[in-house]
Order: structure tokens, then sequence, then C-alpha cells
């Protein structure tokens, strides 16, 4: 996979922390822009957020349709319990692990320390998010995981690496979510907390979306993570 382009918002102030936020499949990079202002996060916090446009692929439940996605999804869907991930897009899912991994670098290329870095996505974005950061090998600021699921789940607890053990993990689910059902969100919530993480699981009433209090739960939660 080669680099991501990515739309990027930086705060007038210096910037002190980044958050990699992912959209979900069949959207693009801009898809969460509008609600940053929402998060009222203070400036003087620094952050620069960088949503990354997911590469176009064929989504074999979509007819094959190209369309910007993190990984195929091919029928039957994933099993979401963790018994079995024959039918999930190892291959794929683990170039997107990569390129997410790759916008981590340049941060911290950039002065930004792993510590100060949150992985953020929705729905399959939030699936890379979670895959990504169970993995990645210096200790991050945190994991925000919107209407999501654990990917490869069976393999989560063998591949984890140490350094994020104790990551604050932020799990966010609509109780009318019919794209991932709140038993699946509960699921890999469980499995996270099963193998020792800090996950942190709030349910709303929505649908496969965002609203209002979680906007503002999910600011509150980033200015506590980044220590404003």
């Amino acid at each position: 996979m080669s680099s991501l382009h990515v739309v990027e918002l930086s705060s007038s102030m210096p910037v002190t922390a980044s958050v990699i936020w992912m959209h979900g499949l069949g959207a693009d990079g801009y898809d969460f822009v509008d609600i940053i202002p929402e998060l009222k996060l203070p400036r003087t916090l620094g952050v620069r957020f960088i949503f990354p446009h997911a590469p176009q692929r064929p989504v074999t439940i979509n007819g094959g349709y190209m369309m910007r996605a993190w990984y195929d999804l091919r029928p039957p869907a994933p099993d979401l319990t963790g018994l079995s991930a024959g039918d999930e897009d190892d291959v794929g899912i683990r170039e997107s692990e990569q390129a997410i991994c790759a916008l981590v670098q340049r941060e911290i290329t950039k002065g930004i320390p792993a510590s100060r870095i949150i992985l953020a996505g929705f729905s399959q974005g939030g699936a890379i998010a979670l895959h990504t950061g169970l993995r990645y090998p210096q200790r991050l600021a945190g994991i925000l995981a919107l209407s999501t699921y654990l990917p490869l789940a069976s393999n989560a607890k063998m591949e984890r690496h140490t350094a994020n053990g104790d990551v604050p993990i932020l799990m966010l689910h609509g109780d009318e979510d019919a794209v991932i059902t709140l038993e699946e969100a509960e699921c890999s919530s469980g499995i996270l907390k099963a193998c020792g993480y800090n996950v942190d699981w709030r349910v709303y009433p929505m649908g496969h979306s965002l609203c209002p209090k979680e906007i503002h739960d999910i600011g509150v939660w980033l200015r506590r993570v980044l220590g404003s």
C-alpha cells in the first residue's frame, strides 16, 4: 500500500499531540472534519488531526464495487466472537496497519512522541485503530473506537505488544446499530477486557452513526487523555 493521502487540521498553537482518525467503509478523510469544532478542545492543547483516505479497492459484499475501504469484506460476515477469522481479509487489514504505522512514524519524525498520538476510527476505520494500536511497539496516548469491532480477534492476545498493554481505549456504540450490532461490539469489548485492556465502554441511543452526547464525551476523553 502506497503512502496514504490525508486531510490535516492543526491547532493555531504549537502542535503537541496528534489524532489519526480513520473513516468508515465507502467514506473518505473528510467524513469527520466537521465535528472537530464540536469537540470544543482548547487551542492550548495543540492537537493536529490527521484524516487519511483509505485506498480504493473492490469490496466483495458490495458486488466487487470499487470504493474506499481499509480492507475487503466478504460474505459471510466475520465471526466477531473471535472464534474464527477465516472470512476476514487478513492481508488487507495488515496492509492498512502498516500504512497507519507509517503515519504514526511521520508524526514522530515531526516531533510528536508516540505517547501523544491517538488512533481513532469509525466502523471499519475503528477496527483498524484497534488492530493497529494493540500491536504498536511504542506506548500510544489512546485508542478511540467508534461503532466498531475487534478484527482478527482470535490473534489479538498472541500478537499484542506489551507497550500498549495499559493504553486507554474508549469504545462507543449505538444500541440500534444495524451494521455492527450492539451484541457484536460488546463481544469485542469483552475480549479486550479479558486480555486485561482498560476499556471504557459506552452505549448511546443511536444507529450506526454519531450523536451529540457521544461527540461531547469524545471531547472530554481527549482532554483527559492528552492532559488538558
